[in-house]
């Protein structure tokens, strides 16, 4: 009977332990999904040392943290970079550059590079917000035709030929993007490259809009010198929001806090501390994204309780 005893209490024991084990072990979750391009296309991934097929191409379940990446075409130089992943969907794009030949690097010969030198792009603005136009403009050689595709969220993960401008006698060329309000918010890299896919120029923006920003406080009912904790969510794609608070006194006209950073996952936070001087009333504190697309208030009182 004593050793049942003894038996019953040890099992017990052992599920015990795994419970406890089991309740406090957290595995990292977090995973994010990766999109490649490169021009030329066709080029191998390598995550990790790790190969994940070629470009145009994409690799799921990533854990986010610091990782290196590496993008190899033959006859073209590898490039490489040290990355770090946050949660969500991110894009990269590898302009390739042509390996020279032993000659070549020797200078016994002129390496093959095409005609087409002096090739740029600029995007009229670093921040776009839905349902606006973009222009891009740049040059190339005189009399050159060009591919202008553009790389991005949703429809654009692939990369979209935009269009196949051709410089003028002074070299410049131009293209106005007009996507209406059916584009999604997030970056997006603008590539300009010659009929070989060769020489390539690459500029990034951000398109902002199309979602809402939320706020909300830690307290309703504060006294001067108290902390509040205001926070809230962006899903318009801006990396920053901007708060703005009115009430009494010199407060009527509102005041600026300053712009937060909108985290990886588009949520944000800031700690607020009432100062002395602060009248007793009704303040209202309004977030914003940068640009303005849409924005989010809540009130709370200060000096006294709405209850």
């Amino acid at each position: 009977m004593k050793g049942k005893m003894n038996r019953n209490l040890v099992i017990s024991v052992v599920i015990f332990c795994v419970f406890v084990s089991g309740c406090i072990f957290f595995p990292n979750s977090e995973k994010a999904t990766l999109q490649f391009t490169s021009s030329p296309s066709g080029a191998e991934i390598y995550l990790d040392n790790q190969y994940f097929g070629s470009t145009p191409g994409t690799i799921p379940n990533v854990d986010v943290g610091a990782h290196t990446l590496e993008i190899r075409r033959a006859g073209y130089q590898s490039w490489s970079a040290s990355i770090t992943v946050s949660s969500g969907t991110s894009h990269f794009y590898a302009a390739l550059t042509p390996q020279l030949t032993d000659q070549q690097a020797q200078g016994k010969t002129s390496p093959q590079i095409p005609s087409q030198t002096g090739i740029t792009v600029r995007a009229s603005k670093d921040t776009m917000i839905v349902g606006d136009s973009m222009l891009f403009s740049g040059t190339g050689a005189p009399g050159t035709s060009l591919l202008l595709t553009l790389y991005g969220p949703g429809y654009y993960a692939n990369g979209v030929l935009l269009d196949q401008p051709k410089t003028n006698s002074a070299g410049s060329w131009s293209y106005t993007w007009n996507p209406g309000s059916s584009v999604q918010s997030g970056s997006y890299t603008i590539v300009v490259s010659d009929a070989q896919n060769i020489a390539s120029a690459r500029e990034e923006f951000f398109v902002v809009g199309g979602g809402e920003v939320s706020i909300s406080a830690s307290s309703r009912s504060v006294a001067q010198l108290d902390s509040v904790i205001f926070s809230g969510r962006c899903t318009t794609g801006a990396q920053n929001v901007l708060l703005k608070l009115y009430g009494p006194d010199r407060y009527s006209s509102g005041i600026e806090l300053g712009s937060i950073s909108v985290m990886a996952d588009k949520t944000w936070s800031f700690k607020y501390k009432l100062d002395s001087g602060m009248q007793n009333g009704i303040y209202t504190m309004y977030v914003y994204d940068v640009p303005k697309t849409a924005s989010g208030s809540v009130q709370f009182t200060v000096g006294y309780s709405t209850t």
